[in-house]
């Protein structure tokens, strides 16, 4: 039997007044799994996260997460989930355990389960032996996001909601962070908004990429360089000029741009040529074509593939380029957001 996935969202919609926030954003994430969640500024992430979360209506579609309809359940789903909010509000007058054990309280774990609950999130969130009794105002903004992301654990939810869990934060601390996500992998289901791409790429198991209020890309790394970037492109490194570079690949039959270059100490110079889709596949026989070359000397060839700044700028352009239609949806009156 096929297990149904953690969370599924159908032709979600959701309006501001006028403004269309969402437009039929549709996915799945299935359990275990942690999914990047993208989008520029005012694409429509935070808003979705709070409806999933159940703290905010859709005005059409459907979403259930960790078996419940959000719309019919939204009391018994915050039982089933956590969420860390974006910023984090956190009291400053109260100490870390004492804050965890009145939000356990708060989220109706059961009162014998309440003292674990809080230990097990101290733990996981490597807080018990270096924070535990601390007043929340006194901690480093890398504790602080600790602190929200063991409120969010709270219970051993099936499903993570974090909203841009590593905002200010320092690269050890985002390490950090990305450290304690890496420990809760197949055991919940996470799905993280960050604007810190790199940590996207290397935490998440496949990426949802939203823009103007819609879905406009989903899946792997892989899949989506596929999809949005599939010309060849490597990194050539050569003492010489760079045109008898471009001259020499085009007498080899290929085609190729310099879209990037850096000067090197000795008069060496590194070149990022963007070739058509099949030319790694000839990368052996183009090494062999350029070491021959007389006009230059080629000191190195390598494959170089987009990181995920560049799918996501690729994505998000051809979003751009679209016509969306407006939203038919009732006018609220509330303000835009996110």
């Amino acid at each position: 039997m096929e297990i149904p996935p953690s969370i599924r969202v159908e032709n979600l919609s959701r309006n501001y007044g006028t403004v269309a926030a969402i437009r039929n954003v549709s996915f799945e994430v299935k359990r275990g799994e942690i999914v990047g969640f993208l989008g520029p500024n005012g694409a429509g992430k935070s808003t979705t996260m709070r409806i999933l979360s159940g703290l905010l209506p859709a005005h059409s579609g459907s979403a259930r997460v960790a078996g419940l309809s959000v719309s019919e359940h939204p009391h018994e789903l915050k039982k089933r989930i956590g969420y860390m909010l974006e910023n984090n509000p956190l009291p400053n007058d109260m100490r870390v355990a004492e804050y965890l054990r009145f939000r356990a309280e708060l989220k109706q774990v059961p009162a014998r389960k309440v003292r674990q609950a809080v230990q097990d999130a101290l733990e996981i969130c490597d807080l018990a032996r270096t924070a535990r009794r601390k007043i929340i105002g006194t901690l480093s903004k890398g504790f602080r996001q600790r602190v929200g992301i063991a409120d969010a654990l709270l219970g051993k939810p099936e499903v993570i909601l974090m909203d841009e869990p590593t905002i200010g934060l320092d690269p050890h601390q985002i390490q950090g962070i990305r450290k304690l996500i890496d420990s809760i992998r197949g055991r919940m289901t996470v799905i993280l908004s960050s604007h810190i791409l790199p940590e996207i790429e290397r935490c998440c198991d496949r990426v949802i990429i939203i823009n103007r209020g819609r879905v406009v890309a989903s899946g792997t790394s892989a899949d989506l360089r596929n999809e949005f970037l599939p010309e060849s492109r490597m990194d050539i490194t050569m003492q010489g000029d760079p045109k008898d570079l471009l001259a020499a690949i085009k007498r080899a039959g290929l085609s190729a741009e310099i879209t990037a270059s850096e000067e090197l100490e000795g008069g060496i110079g590194k070149h990022c040529l963007q070739f058509e889709e099949a030319t790694l596949a000839q990368s052996p026989e183009l090494l062999k074509i350029l070491s021959n070359e007389n006009s230059f000397s080629l000191v190195s060839l390598a494959p170089r593939q987009p990181d995920m700044e560049e799918i996501f700028l690729a994505a998000t352009k051809r979003s751009w380029e679209e016509p969306v239609e407006k939203s038919r949806l009732p006018a609220k009156a509330q303000p835009p957001s996110a």
